[in-house]
């Protein structure tokens, strides 16, 4: 005989599986109305979905038959939860068929205890896209606040992301890993506002849809700052505007116009130079205002030989290196400490979510 019984499972896309600007595609564009997509799935009763900038996160709470699951190749799987959450998500987004095809690649699928590890590791900020940011701490707590008022959590999610809150500021504020945080962004957008100064006035341009990049334009969307985004195909510039911000331009477009912008950040992964003397000579040899480029990338992007046209200020990755390495060797320095207090306290909010199983 089968018994019936309470799944709580996790299926998340992050920037950790895939590229930042790949990420828009598998976002929802109403999340609110995405959680109801998801509860009309039969046996799911409660919905909750996380989403920022380098995340996608959907929890949802089930009744299932603890009998064996067929195997998810079978006619018989259509049926499954998990298939269902999949093929809803697909029809929720922008996804390609290439998307598509891989899906099962991408999606990260948790359940039970690995869940709750999951939720515990973004809340105390270890597994945060910078370490100890609020950003996702801040998103689990409204995301609760967003799902209890539209009615799509219910008991289980709201016990679990209650616990989840409270462990996680207990870890926080213990431990110190939320205290003077600082990306790579911040860094990187501080130098430049010293060395030529930042305001709305200024023309900013991104170059670049990694990670890096992914940091200065948080920090620029948080100063509140406009800026053009480009990358070497528009697709992405476009895929990481919309997750992330900017606006997005095309790349021989950005060379073309090079001297209408007075900042330039340069954060790409390519293993060329992309900024060139000769690509960019003709169109900035006439100006008449300074230009600062800062190239984060790793290995650097931008030819010294620029800094020969009138006007330019080239500055670099290792102008910074010392002050971000010692902000992340710090912040490493903590994770043990909130590792130790998750593994003392997984147990503890496994058997709480049981009692409630039963």
């Amino acid at each position: 005989m089968n018994n019936i019984i309470f799944d709580v499972m996790n299926t998340r896309v992050t920037f950790k599986n895939i590229p930042i600007h790949e990420l828009s595609k598998f976002a929802f564009k109403d999340v609110g109305v995405a959680c109801e997509e998801f509860k009309k799935i039969p046996g799911i009763d409660e919905c909750i979905i996380i989403q920022t900038a380098s995340r996608i996160e959907i929890f949802t709470v089930s009744n299932i038959e603890t009998i064996d699951s067929p195997d998810a190749r079978r006619a018989e799987a259509k049926t499954l939860i998990l298939n269902q959450v999949k093929n809803k998500w697909i029809s929720l987004t922008q996804l390609e068929q290439i998307d598509i095809d891989h899906f099962d690649q991408t999606i990260e699928v948790y359940k039970s205890d690995d869940v709750y590890l999951n939720l515990l590791r973004l809340g105390s900020g270890i597994d945060s896209f910078v370490i100890g940011k609020h950003e996702v701490f801040d998103e689990i707590v409204q995301s609760l606040s967003h799902a209890k008022s539209a009615g799509t959590s219910g008991t289980i999610l709201n016990k679990l992301f209650e616990n989840v809150i409270r462990l996680s500021t207990r870890m926080r504020d213990t431990t110190g890993i939320a205290k003077d945080v600082i990306s790579l962004g911040d860094i990187a957008v501080k130098l430049v506002d010293e060395k030529a100064g930042l305001d709305s006035k200024k023309k900013i341009l991104l170059i670049g849809t990694g990670n890096s990049a992914a940091l200065i334009a948080k920090t620029l969307n948080k100063k509140e700052l406009s800026y053009d985004v480009t990358s070497r195909t528009l697709e992405r510039a476009t895929g990481f505007s919309t997750i992330v911000g900017g606006n997005p331009i095309n790349f021989d477009d950005a060379l073309s116009t090079f001297d209408k912008y007075d900042i330039i950040f340069v954060a790409t992964t390519a293993d060329y130079f992309l900024i060139t003397f000769e690509r960019i000579r003709l169109v900035m040899e006439e100006k008449k205002k300074g230009t600062l480029i800062l190239d984060l990338s790793d290995p650097r992007t931008v030819d010294e030989g620029i800094s020969a046209l009138p006007g330019i200020k080239l500055l670099f990755r290792d102008q910074i290196t010392e002050i971000f390495e010692e902000s992340i060797k710090s912040k490493s320095d903590v994770i043990p400490a909130v590792e130790k207090i998750i593994e003392k306290e997984l147990p503890i909010l496994s058997a709480r979510m049981k009692r409630l199983d039963a």
